[in-house]
């Protein structure tokens, strides 16, 4: 079995399954690598004619981590293959929507990918080999009743299923879906040269989790309002809350649709409307890990496994950078988003929580998404521990500057950069909090929730303002060489 993977209106490669063996591989097309802007999936992905580097200890060539880098093996190249499309899946109760809608099993990647695959993450669109193309460009309205309708409804009909299609396939637990958006109306997207500029989503139906859209709102707001390059967000009511994301995977050009004969909302889509798909990859994508290991501790915090410390880090992510054509900026992006997790207590800030533009200038820190101040949640029945450890803080008790002289070891940082751009986003972070605590007011926010979030970053705040002298003048010092 093969699929084609398209980027935008060109033809990447094929994905190819051995069911016998259970095997997969991928093949570059010779069209693409025949472009002079060609580009490799992922690090550990690479195009066949790149050297092959050492990156954490492991070498990523041609398609494989293991082997001499040079001649990988078929189960080192599987391996690698399947990480990368399977970070491509959602999680939890929408894989389960998926398999259902596809009427395939959960485990069975290329059913699942067929299924998703005209509207991934990222670039790609993923098609069985030599299938035509979908049809028609269409727009469909989705007006704000149907909105409200589907999200009560969530109980009997999956959330991401809409029209008998699966209309996002983005990592993650939360409901959401994709749209395109024009003069303040949603629609829902199909063919070829359309797909979503925006993710929608819902207030969760968890009750553990109640008011997370306000949360997130506040949390991504504040983060724009202090310089951590984030995507951009806006909160609406249907009445029930939504959190509109805008996608910074999606460009759309060409002219803009045209008002059908129906008149207003319905829209047509013109013959030079195109929404461009931009290759991002995620975290794990980058390291070439499954999604298995978007947590550091990726077997858990028992007491038997709490040390298997053997998945996405700090570490591992800051020494991606390597491969940036601007390490010194994205490293100081990606510093700013790892001390911004803290202050806000972002107990989940795993390695699918962060992505990274990837293409011919090399690896680019993308903006931020998914920001939750996990650790002002009241219930006890929310994991407060961080995803990834600050040196070997796992919670914020624990998060003394000995920790973070540790963490700046272990990144390869400067500890007066640290402490220095600690000490900035603290100030940026106090000064802006009454500002975006009254937009949030102005857009509707749960103000119990907000006010809970602005009380923990405060008081978080004054707590690392603390610890910055003990990080200018370390007195412990680990060597990088110990990540």
């Amino acid at each position: 079995m093969r699929l084609e993977v398209w980027l935008n209106e060109a033809l990447v490669g094929w994905l190819a399954h051995d069911g016998d063996a259970n095997r997969f591989a991928f093949t570059y097309a010779p069209q693409w690598l025949a472009q002079e802007t060609r580009f490799g999936l992922s690090p550990s992905l690479r195009l066949p004619d790149q050297m092959a580097r050492a990156i954490d200890g492991a070498v990523i060539g041609a398609g494989t981590i293991g082997g001499d880098g040079n001649s990988p093996t078929p189960e080192a190249h599987s391996a690698i293959v399947r990480a990368f499309f399977e970070n491509l899946l959602p999680e939890g109760q929408a894989l389960d929507d998926v398999a259902a809608v596809a009427k395939t099993s959960k485990s069975n990647l290329v059913g699942l990918l067929i299924a998703v695959g005209r509207e991934s993450a990222g670039a790609f669109r993923i098609r069985p080999e030599d299938v035509a193309a979908t049809g028609p460009n269409t727009l469909r309205h989705l007006p704000r009743q149907e909105l409200s309708q589907r999200i009560r409804e969530r109980g009997e009909l999956p959330f991401s299923v809409w029209d008998r299609k699966v209309r996002l396939s983005i990592a993650g637990f939360q409901d959401k879906i994709g749209a395109f958006r024009y003069s303040d109306e949603w629609y829902l997207a199909d063919g070829d040269l359309l797909a979503s500029t925006h993710i929608l989503k819902p207030e969760p139906r968890d009750r553990i989790l109640a008011g997370l859209t306000s949360n997130e709102f506040f949390c991504m707001r504040l983060a724009a309002a202090v310089k951590v390059p984030s995507a951009k967000v806006e909160l609406h009511h249907v009445p029930e809350p939504v959190l509109s994301i805008e996608r910074f995977d999606r460009r759309v050009t060409g002219g803009p649709p045209i008002w059908s004969e129906r008149g207003a909302p319905e829209l047509s889509p013109t013959a030079e409307l195109r929404v461009e798909r931009i290759h991002v990859i995620d975290g794990c994508q980058a390291l070439g890990v499954s999604a298995l290991y978007k947590y550091e501790r990726p077997y858990g915090q028992g007491r038997d496994v709490a040390d298997l410390r053997t998945g996405a880090s700090y570490p591992r992510l800051f020494n991606l950078l390597r491969l940036s054509p601007t390490p010194t900026r994205d490293r100081l992006n990606l510093l700013r988003w790892s001390l911004f997790q803290v202050l806000i207590g972002n107990t989940d800030a795993h390695a699918k929580n962060l992505s990274f533009y990837f293409g011919p200038q090399g690896l680019v820190l993308a903006p931020a998404y998914d920001l939750v101040s996990g650790a002002s949640l009241p219930s006890e029945q929310v994991d407060k521990t961080f995803a990834m450890a600050i040196g070997d803080a796992f919670e914020s008790k624990d998060l003394n500057a000995e920790e973070w002289v540790d963490f700046t070891a272990r990144c390869g940082l400067n500890y007066r950069q640290v402490a220095s751009e600690m000490a900035d986003m603290i100030n940026a972070t106090v000064r802006a909090l009454l500002q975006v605590k009254e937009e949030a007011t102005g857009a509707g926010a749960d103000m119990t929730v907000v006010q809970r979030v602005v009380d923990f970053v405060r008081a978080e705040c004054d707590r690392q303002r603390a610890l910055l002298p003990g990080i200018v003048r370390p007195k412990r010092i680990t060597p990088p060489s110990a990540a």
